[in-house]
């Protein structure tokens, strides 16, 4: 299929502001590396703020929904998915996913400038993103989490636990080095199994309060 010429902005824009970041980029230059004109970006984006804020609606939210529903849609086939299998299966949603390693890459690079210096953005990616469905991961293994908690303390039990997946997914060149292991389907099944037996094991936990 034909790459147009907006997604070709789109690609380098993305590509540049994981590099640079947002300050760092002249639109000129993202021009320049997707082989169009300073005018392409004007009629596709407006300028370059609505260019960084398309990258995360239509490259960053699209790819991180993508993974939300490959898990969904497993756990809807489930009758009656317990907490072993939401954990199973949200491991194999993100280490599983069928991104290339640039992609990975490119979205955590991104994340992460966001996450240190919040733009317009981050806010954006948390509220159409972030927030919906850890809220619906909260409800659905609410029933598995200790008894006593306040909700915020559910929501760190939650977050604990798609930590170490989104950890494992990102961090695969230092877990190559750190267990000698290639990071092919073999170990990451065996990483997944990991997760569910670490996690498992969390959600039992006795509860300690200062």
């Amino acid at each position: 299929m034909e790459t147009t010429t907006k997604d070709r902005i789109l690609d380098a824009a993305e590509e540049l502001f994981a590099e640079k970041g947002f300050d760092g980029v002249s639109v000129r230059e993202i021009t320049a590396r997707a082989g169009c004109n300073v005018a392409a970006v004007n009629y596709h984006f407006g300028n370059k703020k609505g260019l960084y804020l398309a990258v995360f609606r239509e490259r960053m939210a699209e790819r991180a929904r993508k993974v939300q529903e490959a898990f969904w849609k497993e756990i809807e086939n489930e009758s009656e998915p317990d907490a072993e299998k939401i954990i199973r299966t949200l491991a194999r949603s993100f280490l599983k996913s069928p991104f290339s390693e640039k992609e990975r890459l490119l979205h955590h690079k991104l994340i992460a400038r966001e996450t240190n210096r919040p733009t317009e953005a981050f806010e954006i990616f948390y509220s159409e993103v972030v927030n919906p469905f850890f809220s619906a991961l909260l409800k659905l293994l609410a029933p598995y989490l200790p008894e006593g908690l306040s909700e915020q303390e559910k929501m760190l039990y939650v977050i604990s636990i798609i930590s170490q997946v989104m950890h494992f997914n990102l961090a695969r060149t230092m877990l190559t080095h750190l267990t000698g292991k290639r990071f092919d389907s073999p170990f990451i099944d065996s990483l997944i199994e990991h997760i569910v037996s670490f996690s498992l094991n969390g959600l039992s936990g006795r509860i300690i309060k200062k």
